[in-house]
């Protein structure tokens, strides 16, 4: 059945050049919406505006559909605006983004690629990008296109440290822990024991979670999307104790557990909040420029680091200047800040750069290329971890020197969203806003001492010790 629907299709694209390659109209005009002057090749090649490549995949049965719109993409759950790397329509027609990576022009490189893009098929008088390598598990788009096809495209770390090691070695730093998950799809927090990976029971919440913090092993602090309250629960029954009421949505909240403050963002409200963690109540309202997000906390609790995401712009509050606000400048598509002995290390999504900026002066120090798709930071013993989601790779920097020294492959074939410090401990986790995965790294050994499957998607999680016995 393959074969003859691949030959029905390579004889519609025979049939007429002139015509054969042309993409709908339709899908010219959604992807226009969001890209204006979008260069639509005869060839069926489609160009955005910043130069960026998408290839057509041709379906095997066209969806006859009123509004165009995306049915998946991956990452998963990505707008065009985002620029995923695939994009399914719900007509069926698909984009596959052409990436750049190790000095190779590829595209994704998909375990199990998608029923649309598998049964699909490339223009078959597409003119290619010169050295373009099609992974293996996509030969079936290519019809009689000339490219050339390899099993490993460079889409993936190799790093001969990890590769082919099954990380089941147990974490005595996990036992007896427990964790509390936000997967940002409901309103439940999930309740899972350390050794195991089902949720045991749900603590139900008013909204959609936003943010979830701990505090001290003893409270969960708890925003919520479209509430204007935070929630303080208590671990010991995983009751609700008090509710804190602000004038527009909280968000983000971090912790200084040594001066027991937690700092609570309201970036529509231009707002960051100090909450007394001592007291259980708001002590002071700051006022700040933009609409604040991807807020860090120094480590020695004197400056908080913010961006504005009207303009892109990072701001420094000095906390022991009298809240002196000092713009730090402006970079593009920042996903997180650390600040390390008086430098600021910002990383780019979609730049695949870590910038380096001297505090005091606010000069440019350097200029890195990194993993791809940078999504987190985490600072630690002078050195900086870095996670690439689109490579599952985690690169560690030395602060001292701004070299990369060690490259971390997680092997989980999922797009890692977030690293977690495990309190009190050398260990670091590893969490996937799309798939329920987690892996475990020894900072001090550089080893993924664990990785373990968890039945929900995790996009903030808690750690505790285990307070209350779970039934």
């Amino acid at each position: 059945m393959r074969k003859l629907l691949l030959a029905l299709m390579l004889c519609f694209f025979a049939s007429g050049t002139s015509f054969a390659a042309q993409v709908p109209k339709e899908v010219q005009d959604f992807v226009n919406k969001t890209f204006p002057n979008t260069n639509f090749r005869f060839d069926g090649v489609i160009i955005l505006p910043d130069n960026t490549m998408y290839l057509p995949i041709f379906p095997a049965k066209v969806e006859t559909v009123e509004n165009i719109n995306i049915k998946t993409t991956y990452p998963a759950n990505e707008t065009l605006k985002q620029k995923p790397d695939m994009v399914i329509l719900n007509n069926n027609y698909s984009l596959l983004k052409v990436i750049n990576t190790n000095g190779k022009k590829t595209v994704i490189n998909m375990i199990n690629p998608p029923d649309e893009i598998q049964s699909g098929l490339l223009p078959q008088d597409i003119l290619l990008p010169k050295g373009l390598v099609i992974p293996e598990t996509l030969k079936g788009i290519i019809g009689n296109v000339d490219v050339s096809i390899a099993q490993d495209t460079g889409l993936r770390i190799n790093n001969s440290k990890n590769k082919g090691k099954k990380h089941i070695i147990p974490v005595e730093q996990l036992n007896n822990k427990t964790f509390y998950i936000a997967t940002g799809s409901n309103k439940n927090i999930q309740v899972i024991s350390s050794n195991n990976k089902v949720p045991e029971y749900s603590l139900e919440q008013e909204g959609v979670i936003n943010d979830i913090k701990c505090y001290n092993g003893e409270f969960l602090l708890v925003t919520y999307f479209d509430s204007k309250t935070m929630n303080i629960i208590s671990l010991k029954d995983e009751k609700i104790i008090k509710q804190v009421h602000f004038e527009i949505c909280p968000e983000q909240i971090i912790i200084d557990k040594n001066n027991k403050i937690a700092y609570i963002s309201s970036g529509s409200n231009s707002s960051i909040y100090i909450f007394s963690l001592e007291t259980m109540t708001l002590k002071k309202q700051l006022k700040i420029n933009g609409l604040c997000e991807k807020l860090t906390l120094s480590e020695d609790g004197t400056k908080i680091f913010y961006v504005d995401r009207n303009k892109n712009d990072i701001w420094a509050i000095e906390l022991d200047n009298n809240f002196l606000l000092k713009n730090i400048g402006s970079f593009p598509n920042i996903s997180k800040i650390a600040y390390v002995n008086g430098k600021i290390y910002i990383i780019s999504r979609t730049q695949n750069r870590l910038a380096i900026v001297d505090y005091e002066t606010l000069g440019l120090m350097a200029e890195l290329e990194v993993c791809e798709k940078p999504v987190d930071l985490y600072a630690h013993n002078n050195e900086l971890y870095i996670l690439g989601a689109a490579e599952n790779l985690v690169e560690v920097l030395n602060t001292d020197e701004d070299i990369i020294t060690d490259k971390l492959f997680l092997n989980t074939n999922a797009f890692a969203t977030n690293i977690t410090p495990i309190e009190n401990t050398d260990m670091i986790m590893i969490t996937n806003a799309r798939s329920g995965l987690y892996s475990v790294i020894d900072t001090a050994s550089k080893e993924i001492v664990k990785t373990s499957p968890l039945d929900v998607p995790v996009r903030s999680i808690v750690i505790t010790d285990k307070v209350k016995t779970i039934k």
